[in-house]
Formats: structure tokens, sequence, C-alpha cells
């Protein structure tokens, strides 16, 4: 078993935390470039970053501009930003109320496996709506963890969109817990027309602790990951 620095960023805009996890992706790089050249072997240090974000719509380096329904001037309105991003996936949106978890993992001291990887962080979240009572799912072909997959109400709960290099990874996953959906009405999410989108406050139809919440996945993390978080 081996430790994750977990850090709690509390709200933060989407930029500064865009650099916080540049800056720990770029330490670890910098340690495994230096290892091919040296004898002396130094490890590398995985993190985890919790946080949450003022209104903010993300675009991944595959998605498409026109899946953002609205311009600038309106988002402005509505007080949101948007940042084109080095991800994956396509558009989504970040807000007060959700989780949003940043694994900065040397997957060289997990697995060589991105699919892996992705399935494990959705198994972290299924595990943690099994303590509410609620059935997770992944879809065929979509990543994310879903509710009610192949009927018309199938719906997403949490997104993810990750970027690695030389097996580092970063960005991660957007977890709705007590998420204003309405923000979702003006893009079309993970560019996936045929699904909505939920989050946990409206499954329970109540207001979700969202510490709590954070606790518990974070303990589903350990598990999952076998890691211990510091």
């Amino acid at each position: 078993m081996q430790n994750v620095f977990f850090k709690e960023l509390g709200l933060i805009e989407y930029k500064k935390a865009w650099d916080v996890q540049e800056k720990l992706f770029n330490e670890t790089l910098a340690v495994k470039s230096q290892n091919r050249k040296e004898v002396s072997q130094k490890k590398t240090k995985n993190h985890l970053i919790f946080c949450e974000h003022p209104h903010v719509y993300t675009l991944g380096n595959s998605g498409k501009k026109e899946n953002l329904l609205v311009n600038e001037d309106y988002l402005k309105k509505r007080g949101a930003a948007f940042y084109k991003t080095n991800r994956g996936g396509d558009i989504t949106y970040h807000g007060p109320g959700q989780i949003v978890g940043y694994p900065i993992f040397d997957l060289d001291t997990f697995f060589n496996d991105i699919h892996k990887y992705l399935r494990l962080l959705e198994e972290s979240i299924i595990l943690t709506l099994q303590e509410y009572s609620i059935i997770g799912e992944r879809s065929n072909g979509e990543t994310g963890v879903w509710l009610d997959v192949g009927k018309p109400e199938a719906r997403k709960i949490c997104a993810l969109g990750v970027k690695t290099s030389r097996w580092v990874s970063m960005h991660g996953f957007a977890f709705n817990i007590n998420t204003n959906l309405s923000y979702f009405e003006n893009i079309i999410p993970c560019g996936i027309t045929d699904k909505k989108v939920t989050s946990l406050e409206h499954e329970m139809g109540k207001k979700i602790d969202i510490e709590k919440v954070k606790n518990q996945l974070k303990s589903n993390i350990e598990l999952v990951f076998d890691v211990k978080l510091i």
C-alpha cells in the first residue's frame, strides 16, 4: 500500500486549481525524467485534490465548441467562465455543490492501463452511491457513472475527463452532489444529446451533507486503489 498526498482546496477558481495540478504534474514528470538519467532512483509522489469551482464550463481537447449553446455575454450574465482545457472528453460544467477530484497519480506505481484507471475512478463513485442505496452503473462506450443505463431516463451523475503523459495523470472527475443542474441546460454535456444529468440531491430529494460524501468517497478511493490518503 502506498501513500497519496491529499489536499482539499475548497471553493477555488478553475484556473487556479489547474495551476496547482500543473505544478504537481510537472514535478512528477521531472522526477521521472531525472530517474532515467540516474542510477539512484527518486520516488515519485502521488496526489489527490478535492475542490469545488465557481460556475465554469470546460471544453476537452476532443470537444466541439458548438456544444456550448450560449454566447459569452450570456455566460457573463450567469456569472460563469469558460476554458478550453488539455483533458480528454467534450464539454462539461463545474459549480458549487459538486465534488471535483483531481488525482495526479504516477500510474507506473500502480499499473500501466488507462482504461483500468478510469474504471477504478468510476468504481469509487459507484461504491459511494451504494451508501445512499443508489445503483451507479457504467454505460458501454461512455465514461463516467450513470443511473438507469439502457432506459429512456438514463442520466449521468459523475463525469470523467483525464490527461496522461508518461503515465502521469491529471484532471479527473466531477461528482454532482448539490449541483445546480440548470447550468447543464446551456451545454450538450459531454457531447451526448440523448441522456440527462442528475445529482445526488435530485435523486434523494433533499440537500446532501457534501462533507460526509467527500469522506465516504475518500475511503472508497483508498479501497479501490489500495492507497492511504495522508
